[in-house]
């Protein structure tokens, strides 16, 4: 990883954090749904955003794989890229968080120590929710095959199959999606954000 440079001064912001809140209406705050690969994370991350912006709230996702498809283009799948990966969303989400936005991030983040750079970076704008759906679960929806392609080797320490998935040990929530609705889990998530005194 390239060193920083010690001559670097963030400008003073004309607008702060306060200021973007108190005209949103509701705190800033990132959620990271977290979970084996079709966990539903994507579609729930989605249709959080959609409740939250019909709400007239500033919102936006972060979906693991479109920040793979650019931001991190460049980063491969070894330990140290997925580090790196997961280390550039933590910056991004904090970024948008200190600009009053409700940031959702849609990543499997398999690893507890990879979870631990969005809790570092974010502090008590951090919710880490598990989205907890069983390995037969997300191994039957296989919306991209690659629980199938995992099988036959195709595929590479892929999450749930060759590489392990680390429960968290104490998530802001836990949503069983495999069993519940998408419906059901947006309401759980909104209750969660109106407890945290995000959304009112």
């Amino acid at each position: 990883m390239p060193r920083r440079s010690s001559n670097l001064l963030a400008p003073q912001a004309s607008v702060n954090r306060l200021q973007r809140e108190t005209r949103n209406g509701h705190r800033g705050a990132a959620i990271l749904l977290t979970g084996l690969p079709a966990a539903g994370k994507s579609t729930l991350s989605q249709a959080l955003q959609a409740t939250l912006f019909e709400r007239g709230l500033q919102c936006l996702v972060l979906d693991g794989d479109a920040l793979r498809g650019g931001l991190n283009s460049d980063l491969g799948f070894a330990e140290s890229d997925r580090q790196e990966n997961i280390r550039r969303a933590s910056e991004l989400a904090g970024l948008l968080v200190d600009n009053g936005q409700i940031v959702i991030l849609a990543m499997i983040a398999p690893q507890a120590r990879q979870r631990e750079l969005f809790a570092r970076r974010l502090g008590e704008d951090y919710h880490e929710v598990w989205c907890s759906a069983s390995l037969q679960v997300c191994e039957a929806r296989d919306p991209k095959g690659n629980y199938a392609r995992a099988r036959s080797g195709e595929l590479a320490s892929f999450t749930g199959v060759s590489a392990p998935y680390e429960i968290p040990d104490s998530p802001a929530l836990i949503l069983d999606t495999g069993r519940f609705s998408v419906q059901d889990c947006v309401a759980q998530l909104l209750e969660h954000l109106r407890g945290r005194g995000v959304i009112v």
